[in-house]
């Protein structure tokens, strides 16, 4: 790999499928790297947004044998969500958990090491609490719980911020709805059998998400809107479906239960200038958490950096030989 370039060169998966997982759904996974390394696996944000190739490059290839999988009803997960006909009713934290389990005995692992960021480390951190002896360690870039207190200031309180923007994401929503509940009135407009109405609103969220990053020098300046359109529609759907019920967590469940994660070694990469995901949250995980290591990133906010891949990859590094 090149000395500036923190991460492994693409590979491309050597196994892959599609797991029954109940309701319907089918959940698409892959296998990477060595298939006699180390087990980890690759938890995507959003949610809703899918894993990516990139995903992949973190991993030492000669020492891992990485999984990725796409959440229910996103990026290869079938139905998607873009089809309305999709039925969000058995996607929600509890599901997602469970697919995990499934997924990891179906493919034969004991135990294996989590990493993920943004709300990847939310369902992280809810599958560990809930199965932390099938997790031998854990790496996050972007720590989030999704506590309401955090939804509510990606989605209200980084207004004061950025408050045109603001202004027109609240007028995405009818007139009479602007005052109450943004999250629940964008989750109806996102399940709408009207394109136009589902096409608006994805279009007035994802507007709102790339105004919120906007001021990081990093990644694409539109890396929300620039989605293709089925992904994009796929994305706002399942995150204002989660957003608007708080995760179905009770508010402060992952800090409150951190002890359970007790023996379980961890690393928490996160940039000083994350607007979407505060530190704080990071910094209240790390106290509550002793085995976690949190390593702040001072370039970087929540589309991360070269400095906070480096982060990445050498936790990575350090926890492959374990």
């Amino acid at each position: 790999m090149a000395d500036d370039d923190p991460l492994y060169p693409p590979i491309e998966p050597y196994e892959q499928g599609m797991l029954d997982v109940g309701d319907g759904n089918l959940v698409h996974w892959e296998i990477c790297g060595n298939p006699q390394g180390k087990p980890a696996l690759v938890v995507h944000g959003g949610p809703g947004s899918g894993c990516t190739p990139r995903a992949r490059q973190f991993f030492d290839p000669a020492r891992y044998r990485v999984v990725l999988f796409d959440q229910r009803n996103c990026g290869r997960s079938t139905p998607h969500a873009s089809d309305p006909a999709a039925d969000m009713r058995h996607n929600t934290t509890r599901h997602l958990i469970a697919d995990m389990e499934r997924l990891r005995t179906h493919l034969g692992i004991e135990r294996w090491l989590l990493y993920g960021g943004s709300w990847g480390s939310t369902l992280i951190l809810a599958y560990a609490e809930s199965h932390p002896e099938r997790v031998s360690e854990i790496v996050i870039a972007g720590v989030t719980t999704t506590r309401r207190s955090e939804i509510d200031w990606l989605y209200k309180g980084a207004g004061r911020l950025f408050p045109e923007e603001w202004e027109r994401f609240r007028a995405g929503v009818p007139e009479g709805e602007r005052d109450g509940d943004l999250l629940a009135a964008y989750a109806r407009l996102t399940e709408s059998h009207d394109p136009a109405v589902r096409e608006r609103a994805t279009a007035d969220w994802c507007a709102w998400e790339d105004a919120v990053l906007s001021q990081e020098p990093n990644g694409s300046p539109a890396p929300y809107s620039d989605r293709p359109p089925a992904a994009r529609q796929a994305l706002v759907r399942i995150c204002a479906h989660y957003f608007s019920h708080g995760a179905w967590l009770a508010e402060g469940a992952l800090l409150r239960d951190a002890g359970r994660l007790e023996g379980i070694p961890g690393v928490l990469v996160h940039g000083r200038f994350d607007v979407a995901a505060v530190l704080g949250t990071a910094w209240e995980l790390a106290r509550a958490w002793p085995d976690a290591r949190l390593a702040i990133v001072e370039d970087a906010g929540h589309k991360g950096s070269r400095t906070e891949r480096r982060e990445v990859r050498a936790a990575l590094d350090a926890f492959a030989g374990r």
